[in-house]
């Protein structure tokens, strides 16, 4: 895919991955179009992209909200015509699968879950009817074999795994020339574990308990041990340019931790967690 001149939204895109793949792809020559929930972080954002020479838009949403997604749609076509790359990338952290509240559940799967439909069905048929375009679920080696503590995140992001594969052989069976991808990485240098600053208000009291502190000092650490999303960033673009399904920016422990899985599966044991692995590319 040719991206010079073609227009790509990216969710939560005033930080993290979201950003960097933004300041990616516009050094490519596409046009942006930035969504994110908090207003102060995405204009400081689209500031430095067009310092840098982007040519960027943005709109405050939450993508838990069909229509705010819808919202972000109409922008793109308002602005630039069409839109070429949906980067469902927004996301937030949660809480293990034992203790954790229903609503903070609902959170997550609001976010990270229904996210990634909502930038589907609102884009997808764009790229069906003017046969060119790829989608970018965000997903993650949580989204591969199940970690403790991890609970409600590892299961929305085995639904965004599950999601672009049903996508992929529905795309192929269309025969169009719409691709996606299914970005899978391990620790990344983001602000993940700080993604209960967007809590609903009453939910925050939820972060304020022992075991929710615990959780989230440990995630800082392994976050802040992390790749820098720079190198996710070039991952994606060469995934857009290319068509590849899987983005695998720590490769060794996505394909370890199924191989595992299977064997498991098999009657082997039950695969080892090792989280340092997953700081590693």
């Amino acid at each position: 895919m040719e991206l010079q001149g073609k227009t790509a939204v990216v969710t939560g895109g005033a930080s993290g991955i979201g950003l960097a793949t933004a300041r990616q792809l516009a050094s490519s020559g596409m046009n942006l179009v930035l969504g994110d929930i908090e207003s102060e972080p995405l204009f400081a954002a689209l500031e430095g992209l067009r310092s840098e020479g982007a040519n960027a838009i943005g709109v405050v949403g939450d993508v838990s909200k069909e229509a705010d997604v819808l919202a972000l749609r109409d922008a793109a076509l308002a602005e630039f015509g069409t839109a070429h790359v949906i980067f469902n990338n927004a996301g937030v952290g949660g809480g293990p699968a034992i203790g954790t509240p229903k609503k903070v559940w609902d959170w997550v799967m609001g976010v990270n879950v229904d996210g990634v439909i909502n930038g589907i069905n609102a884009f997808v048929p764009i790229f069906l009817e003017q046969n060119e375009g790829h989608v970018v679920n965000t997903g993650s080696l949580a989204g591969l074999g199940g970690v403790p503590g991890m609970g409600a995140y590892c299961a929305s992001k085995f639904a965004v795994v599950g999601i672009s594969e049903c996508l992929f052989h529905e795309l192929q069976l269309s025969g169009k020339n719409v691709g996606v991808s299914a970005l899978c990485p391990g620790f990344v240098r983001t602000r993940i574990h700080e993604s209960h600053r967007n809590m609903p208000d009453e939910l925050v009291n939820y972060t304020e308990k022992p075991a929710t502190k615990a959780a989230t000092g440990f995630a800082s650490a392994a976050v802040n041990a992390g790749i820098d999303a720079s190198e996710v960033a070039i991952a994606v673009e060469t995934a857009i340019r290319n068509r590849l399904f899987w983005i695998l920016t720590h490769e060794h422990a996505a394909i370890r931790t199924t191989e595992q899985r299977a064997a498991w599966m098999a009657g082997g044991p039950p695969p080892g967690i090792n989280l340092e692995k997953a700081t590693k590319p």
